[in-house]
């Protein structure tokens, strides 16, 4: 792909629902599982990118080893073989205390959470607990960058884009078996 390309995309099937991801010569701008119709997840994406991503479904487009790459580490975290992603993001859409932000959320280990404070803290700002959320809640990159392991400070889970059972599955995925004695 090359820096005049259009962004590109491609919908892939996943316990939580379809998931949008959309790639750029810089790497993946946006994976997030959706729920409606998919023409107005693409408006978003427009909108956000200044540029109509394309559909890409062909094995050898510029974008299919990323796309093939994200969509082999999806399977392996929901199948529970994965526990980090690896994986060129293009952070385009995420600009000063929101990237701190996102950046500490993604050292949160696999099966732990963390508070929206704890995170502020991570990220270099004690008292910015609520940009924290806003910050989740606006992330282009879910379950790679795994907001769903940020909990309000009582413990609860709060929200996960309007999908709280989705944050939920996504929990208790990652929780760890109990070994049998």
């Amino acid at each position: 792909m090359t820096p005049h390309d259009p962004p590109r995309f491609r919908v892939h099937p996943s316990p939580v629902g379809d998931i949008l991801i959309v790639t750029t010569a810089e790497g993946i701008v946006t994976l997030h599982p959706f729920d409606g119709p998919l023409g107005a997840e693409i408006e978003r994406v427009s909108l956000a990118l200044r540029a109509v991503p394309m559909p890409d479904d062909s094995p050898d487009g510029p974008s299919a080893a990323l796309f093939d790459a994200a969509i082999t580490q999806l399977d392996e975290y929901f199948d529970g073989d994965r526990r980090e992603f690896d994986l060129e993001l293009d952070w385009r859409l995420v600009r000063g205390f929101t990237r701190d932000a996102l950046e500490a959320v993604r050292d949160i280990p696999y099966g732990e959470t963390a508070g929206y404070g704890e995170v502020a803290i991570a990220a270099g700002s004690p008292r910015a607990a609520r940009a924290v959320g806003t910050a989740c809640a606006t992330t282009p990159f879910s379950i790679v960058v795994p907001v769903h392991r940020v909990v309000r400070a009582d413990g609860s889970l709060g929200e996960y884009g309007g999908r709280p059972d989705v944050k939920k599955y996504l929990i208790e995925l990652e929780r760890p078996a109990v070994p049998v004695r």
